[in-house]
């Protein structure tokens, strides 16, 4: 009996450990950011406004406010505080994601079509090759985040991530790939870079 329950036990506590693991994903975004920092970098509690596109301000079911809700807590991780009054830099954010169909591996032959793409955030049209009508989908979210130093009007920071794969909850993986996008600011390293951050 004792030997049946610490079995019981570690069997419940294996569980629980596989449900734990089981609930975490590892986000992979690849990176790439520019600077042009007219004077010093800013530092913490630098503020800072949102700034929209003319599309961005008519977006529907307020898209572009839940996405900018999101940003705020990644800015915040980079020492940027949200203070529209006060503002010495302006934030835009570009978020978009094209939904195309991912063909099976053993999949030789095909033909070209065009797919029409809808994801959590964004729209796409595009062309597709080779589409058989039987795949799942794939998702091709970017995000583009670029800060304009307001007493200039010049860009001086811009970074884009993008980041692929079969999961349909963007705004769950939203703040992951800002987080990602926004690593190293304000001066991050040259060239492209793979960032795992992961997602629980």
């Amino acid at each position: 009996m004792k030997r049946f329950l610490r079995f019981s036990a570690c069997a419940f506590l294996a569980g629980l450990l596989l449900a734990g693991c089981s609930g975490m994903r590892v986000v992979e975004s690849d990176v790439t950011a520019f600077t042009a920092w007219t004077s010093t970098p800013p530092g913490p509690n630098t503020t800072y406004r949102f700034e929209r596109l003319p599309s961005q301000q008519q977006s529907p079911g307020q898209q572009q406010d839940r996405i900018e809700s999101l940003a705020i807590p990644s800015l915040a991780k980079v020492g940027m505080v949200l203070d529209p009054a006060k503002a010495l830099y302006s934030v835009q954010i570009v978020a978009n994601t094209q939904v195309a169909e991912r063909l099976p591996d053993n999949f030789a032959l095909g033909r070209p079509g065009v797919f029409l793409g809808a994801g959590n955030f964004g729209n796409s049209v595009g062309l597709s090759f080779p589409m058989g009508g039987f795949g799942q989908p794939y998702y091709v979210r970017e995000v583009k985040i670029q800060m304009r130093e307001l007493a200039t009007q010049k860009v001086v920071y811009e970074t884009r991530a993008v980041n692929d794969g079969p999961w349909g909850d963007g705004f769950t993986m939203l703040p992951a790939i800002l987080d990602s996008a926004l690593l190293g600011f304000p001066q991050p390293p040259a060239g492209t870079r793979r960032i795992n951050v992961e997602l629980r």
